[in-house]
């Protein structure tokens, strides 16, 4: 007992010691490309030697792809800070969402907290027993860009059957990372909600299984846009020729546009699916390194970043105090409807297989 009580004291003696004479210490964040620059991490390593916390930002060599990549990560104990998807959550029974701590967004080190806009603090899919989980940093469509450089507007898909249309052959890009999205316009396209096959597992598992069928319309649509893709990936988009349509989540499209690129968003009859990206502190985090990762958080909800986010990386801010065009053009943006579920289990495996099926009939074309 006494043992226990002397190591126990040498560690607290320790602790003070390193923390008193400024020894560094790292928040690790684990992020989704170009969210977080050199510039943003000398900015909140400013504000953290300002508040005499020994802690520095330190962004992981690892980006971010998916749900499962993600949760692999942070399961390791690579990161301290995150920035999930919404959805990402809840999904799979909480699965990451349990590698997580509820955020104090009442604490004096996030005065930004106030700006956010208010129908985006709670929603359900990030929080756990009455308590969030989440701060947002930025939203957006999961939506294919044209190139009007050499794409005409006359020439633009207005449905996503369109797609289809041999002039595109070869001329499409889509993500493997996480291919729920593609999942979702097939289902758009062939007259379904976005995500009905995750709606109906758990209340009509046999109409989720029927959707998902290997000879059904809407695994017969997915063979078909792929048979369409000249390139997939998985971290980040290409914009290079022979590629005239690319989905993206916008953070690119700002840098191409500054190079003088002109790339467009295609606004389809059936609509776009959004999402909502957001910053999260790994369970475990605590004391000057918890302190650090609000202060973090709170910069990102800064005007400045925020800015950004509209500007520099094509998204949507999640703040009152920033112009949003996209809001300001569609109060409906963030529609309940078009949002992205936390996936169950079964309705991801289902997914997965549709994706793996369509890509093996692409590759024995």
């Amino acid at each position: 007992m006494m043992k226990g009580t002397g190591v126990a004291l040498v560690l607290a003696l320790f602790s003070a010691i390193c923390f008193g004479q400024g020894l560094e210490q790292k928040l690790r964040v684990f992020t989704w490309y170009g969210y977080v620059t050199s510039q943003d991490i000398e900015a909140v390593d400013k504000l953290l030697e300002a508040a005499g916390n020994p802690v520095r930002v330190e962004v992981i060599s690892t980006v971010a792809e998916g749900p499962e990549q993600m949760f692999q990560v942070i399961r390791r104990g690579d990161a301290d800070l995150t920035f999930l998807t919404l959805n990402y959550i809840k999904m799979q029974n909480e699965k990451i969402g349990k590698l997580l701590q509820p955020i104090n967004t009442d604490s004096s080190r996030l005065g930004n907290y106030a700006s956010v806009i208010p129908a985006l603090k709670t929603i359900p899919m990030g929080v756990i027993d009455g308590r969030s989980y989440y701060v947002p940093f930025g939203g957006g469509a999961y939506g294919l860009w044209a190139n009007m450089k050499l794409v005409s507007a006359a020439d633009l898909p207005h449905r996503i059957g369109d797609l289809l249309n041999p002039r595109w052959t070869g001329k499409i890009s889509l993500t493997d990372g996480q291919i729920q999205p593609n999942i979702a316009l097939a289902l758009l396209a062939n007259r379904h909600a976005p995500f009905a096959i995750n709606d109906l597992i758990t209340t009509n598992r046999a109409e989720a299984l029927a959707l998902a069928a290997p000879g059904g319309e809407v695994q017969s649509f997915l063979g078909k846009l792929y048979g369409q893709v000249g390139a997939f990936w998985s971290t980040a988009p290409t914009f290079a020729a022979p590629l005239e349509i690319v989905a993206s989540y916008g953070p690119e499209i700002g840098g191409l546009r500054a190079k003088g690129e002109d790339w467009q968003l295609i606004e389809f009859e059936e609509g776009n699916t959004v999402w909502l990206d957001t910053m999260n502190i790994v369970a475990g985090v605590s004391g000057a390194k918890l302190e650090a990762a609000e202060i973090f958080i709170n910069y990102f909800l800064s005007k400045a970043v925020q800015d950004r986010v509209v500007n520099g990386l094509s998204m949507v801010a999640v703040t009152t105090d920033v112009t949003n065009p996209e809001i300001e053009a569609n109060p409906d943006f963030f529609d309940p409807k078009m949002f992205w579920p936390p996936y169950e289990a079964a309705a991801d495996n289902m997914m997965k297989k549709m994706s793996d099926h369509a890509k093996a009939s692409k590759a024995a074309e």
